[in-house]
């Protein structure tokens, strides 16, 4: 269509009034975002007949790489499925009616609630701040932040698959998550300044009563709130489990023994590594499982640490609550996450 700067729709003898057309809706094509990993892990697992890819190595990253994301894409799905679902029906004021009224209670309470609510990480950060905006003290919504993607029940589940026969490891990790979120809430409460949060502590708006966009029916938010964690986890997924495959084959053994040999420095490393490697948390069990080179103890850090602290997490944080409160929170959260997994694995492991 060729382009005029004459209005359009103007008769003769009528004032003159521009029109302007409808704006076209400009829609996110998150699908084809999410599945651009996918497709090039696809394309490296099929093209078998090329002679590089037959490499022994090659070979290696690609069974390890399809091992992961096919354990773990079934629980992604469930607690993607569960957490949309609760975003979509759970009332938005059920939190500040079942939590208790005295700050110091209500956060063991609501690391509780986020050990039965499922959520990914990526759905965290925006329910927290959903959760203070209606009324919810700070330190409970942030207890709930780091509990609800760590120790949920497809989590636990999760992991009771990824390591077949080792109860204490499953216990370990609720003990050590729920732990890390009850101290980060306690220790907001008293050194946590309000004035590092970007958003005001605001009610809900008119409208938002039952949890759901407004203008959103119920089924409507579930099928978008699914869709938006499934993809955001799902690519970061896959790129976890590519990463983990490289690092399986990549990094020469000699650096891993230099680690793993250490009791302190495997523990160090593999927090840095789930720092680094973003993976989803209904997944991490699975890369925990494959870095057989290290400790339970190490890799149960890497467990309790991911899910709480990664670059995505950061990244999502500094944009919801500013990037004061994101560095001294994250940089909190890594020390105590660290500590809580090496005292409970110590013990249990």
């Amino acid at each position: 269509m060729q382009k005029t700067d004459e209005p359009v729709g103007v008769r003769e003898g009528v004032a003159a009034v521009p029109f302007h057309p409808p704006a076209r809706r400009v829609r996110a094509r998150p699908l084809v975002t999410a599945a651009l990993p996918v497709a090039g892990v696809a394309v490296v697992l099929l093209l078998g007949g090329t002679r590089w890819l037959d490499q022994p190595a090659v070979q290696a990253w690609r069974t390890v790489c399809l091992a992961i994301t096919v354990q773990a894409i079934p629980f992604l799905i469930l607690g993607t499925l569960l957490s949309g679902a609760i975003n979509a029906f759970v009332p938005a004021d059920l939190f500040t009616r079942v939590l208790p009224r005295r700050p110091a209670l209500a956060v063991p309470v609501a690391g509780v609630a986020g050990a039965v609510l499922p959520g990914c990480e990526c759905a965290s950060v925006p329910v927290a701040n959903s959760l203070i905006r209606r009324g919810v003290t700070p330190a409970a919504a942030f207890a709930f932040l780091l509990s609800a993607p760590a120790v949920n029940p497809v989590v636990l589940t999760a992991t009771a698959v990824a390591f077949p026969g080792e109860p204490a490891m499953v216990a370990a990790r609720l003990l050590a998550s729920l732990g890390t979120a009850a101290v980060m809430g306690w220790l907001w409460l008293w050194r946590g300044d309000e004035k590092w949060l970007r958003p005001a502590l605001r009610r809900r708006p008119a409208g938002h009563e039952h949890g759901h966009a407004h203008g959103h029916g119920r089924w409507t938010e579930f099928r978008l709130g699914f869709q938006h964690d499934f993809l955001h986890a799902g690519g970061f997924l896959v790129l976890g489990a590519m990463a983990a495959a490289t690092f399986n084959v990549a990094v020469p053994r000699a650096v891993l023994d230099a680690f793993s040999g250490t009791p302190w420095l495997s523990v160090l490393f593999l927090a840095a590594l789930a720092v680094l490697l973003a993976v989803c948390s209904e997944a991490d069990a699975f890369v925990a499982a494959s870095l057989t080179g290290f400790s339970p103890t190490a890799r149960l850090v890497f467990m309790v640490v991911g899910p709480m602290v990664d670059l995505k997490l950061i990244a999502l944080q500094a944009g919801t609550f500013g990037r004061a409160f994101a560095w001294r929170f994250s940089a909190a959260t890594t020390v105590v996450a660290v500590a809580a997994g090496a005292l409970i694995g110590g013990a249990l492991l």
